[in-house]
């Protein structure tokens, strides 16, 4: 039974990233040493997208190898279109050396339900 327990908190402590609602991140967003990274396509990007957002689409992630560079001390917030793409990004940044990573449940539709703003 103490393996099992000790199996399944490293599992968790593997992807600590935290899944938050779109007014928690909108709160972090207002937070020093944030960097918020849009994992959708470049045409979802250009269809709106939020303040201050990098684009790097999730089939780029594999290639980076950020390594933590300059990550390792910010809360990175991730969000995609629905939250799938951005859990895949999240687990990667995380694997990096990010500590603080947190993903926008619900991604940009979860967003928008919650009528916050977007850039066009």
């Amino acid at each position: 039974m103490r393996k099992a327990f000790a199996f399944l908190a490293l599992a968790a402590s593997l992807f600590a990233f935290e899944n938050v609602d779109a007014k928690t991140f909108h709160k972090l967003m207002q937070e020093k040493d944030v960097v918020i990274l849009d994992v959708r396509t470049p045409q979802e990007f250009a269809q709106g997208h939020i303040q201050s957002a990098n684009l790097i689409p999730v089939q780029v992630f594999q290639y980076l190898k950020l390594g933590g560079k300059g990550i390792k001390d910010k809360k990175v917030l991730v969000y995609c279109r629905s939250g799938n793409r951005s859990v895949t990004a999240s687990k990667w940044l995380e694997s990096w050396g990010a500590k603080k990573v947190y993903n926008l449940k619900g991604g940009i539709i979860e967003w928008q339900a919650a009528r916050l703003p977007l850039v066009r």
